[in-house]
């Protein structure tokens, strides 16, 4: 091979190797930072987080001031005709006005929309915690399926050398021809069962894209690893992190100190608002003279603002009591969580340990008793079964143990 066409074929081998790198898929942190970058439902959130933040500093402001000019006498009693000539008038006032909120209420508007603003903030680390709960729940299904395509193609492969084998006994007058025929049935079944498994393969390559913002028929990644599951975890240290962590204790948290803020608002605006003004007037082509105006809102709707104060007490009281409610509902799902998660680790540990080895030494005894004649083809056949069946036991187990997690992390709104 000549020198040029080597170094084409190396290049063209490791561009390859480069983009298959680049593809997410192949583990469930690749997807996640897919998702960080691309998917618009975090896009979203962000934006809006972002734009309750600029409305903090707005909240808080002095509103504008009012300039107001008056021009009197336009006609000067019938003397010359109307003008809007300040100079020719009778006398032009210009009054400059601004508005003065009552002490602290300011403050408080600000606070409120700083409480909107981080309820704002926890809605988006809540959307991206379900993102990316979603996420790891399609993965952990996308490597259970991949897995259980591969276990099937070996089992395809395993009932044709047990139909050579069952042909090889039928040819030597040893074994009946159905015991041929009993595989070939075993075999069309499993490759109806491969049709399945291979569709919905497809159909989550298609869910994943959809989270990643990606197009439906995008290449991904075979899904190589799943992560590692904590040996241990204190479900009272896991309750303790998820009321100081949760992103949606955290959005009813703000929303309770947003209603603190609004009840203390709802109380100062019982004391009126100011406007101060100056005003100064002009005659002719000179101001003589110069006015100041203080001027009030006078709170006398006592009765409205009581019902003002009674629904701002009562909206508090409810945030409060939602926040109570969201915690023991979200303490109880960590709690069915945590114990799915034992539940799956055990079914795993007894599926790997026992069931699975038991099945594999079945299956060849049960082999080696049809090859001497003394099990029939029909036993084989349920030995084989156990053991397909006991692997997927376990690629269920570990598939569970991943989505019970991928729960609790939801539930906590941080990776463990």
């Amino acid at each position: 091979m000549k020198p040029a066409l080597a170094a084409a074929l190396l290049l063209s081998a490791l561009v390859g190797t480069a983009q298959a790198e680049q593809l997410p898929g192949a583990s469930v942190e690749s997807l996640l930072a897919a998702a960080r970058e691309h998917s618009p439902d975090l896009r979203m959130v962000r934006l809006e987080a972002e734009a309750a933040r600029e409305r903090i500093q707005p909240a808080g402001a002095l509103p504008d001031p009012v300039l107001r000019i008056e021009l009197e006498n336009i006609t000067r009693n019938g003397n010359q005709s109307a003008t809007l000539n300040p100079a020719q008038v009778g006398d032009t006032k210009y009054t400059l006005m601004q508005p003065l909120p009552f002490w602290g209420k300011r403050d408080l508007k600000r606070d409120v929309a700083g409480a909107e603003a981080t309820q704002a903030e926890g809605r988006a680390a809540d959307t991206w915690a379900e993102v990316a709960t979603r996420i790891k729940t399609l993965y952990a299904q996308y490597w259970l399926t991949g897995q259980s395509l591969n276990l099937t193609r070996e089992n395809i492969e395993l009932t044709r050398r047990l139909e050579q084998i069952a042909q090889a006994r039928y040819a030597g007058g040893l074994a009946a021809q159905q015991d041929a025929i009993r595989a070939q049935l075993e075999r069309s079944a499993m490759d109806a069962e491969l049709v399945g498994m291979e569709s919905e393969f497809h159909h989550l390559m298609v869910f994943l894209n959809a989270m990643l913002a990606r197009p439906s028929g995008a290449a991904l990644a075979e899904p190589a690893a799943l992560r590692p599951i904590p040996a241990r975890l204190d479900g009272s240290a896991l309750n303790d992190r998820l009321l100081a962590a949760n992103p949606q204790l955290a959005i009813e948290a703000a929303r309770i100190g947003g209603a603190e803020k609004s009840r203390e608002l709802a109380y100062r605006n019982r004391y009126p608002d100011l406007t101060l003004g100056v005003a100064p007037m002009q005659v002719g082509s000179r101001v003589d003279a110069w006015s100041l105006m203080l001027e009030m809102n006078l709170p006398l709707q006592q009765g409205t603002r009581r019902s003002q104060e009674r629904e701002s007490e009562r909206m508090l009281e409810a945030a409060t009591a939602r926040k109570e409610a969201l915690g023991h509902r979200l303490q109880g799902d960590l709690n069915a969580a945590l114990s799915n998660l034992d539940s799956a680790r055990t079914t795993e540990q007894i599926t790997r340990t026992r069931l699975l080895p038991q099945a594999e030494l079945t299956f060849k005894s049960a082999l080696a008793g049809y090859e001497n004649g003394k099990v029939d083809f029909a036993t084989l056949l349920d030995a084989q079964r156990q053991i397909r069946n006991a692997r997927l036991a376990l690629l269920r187990a570990q598939a569970s143990q991943q989505m019970r997690l991928a729960d609790i992390e939801r539930l906590l709104g941080e990776d463990l």
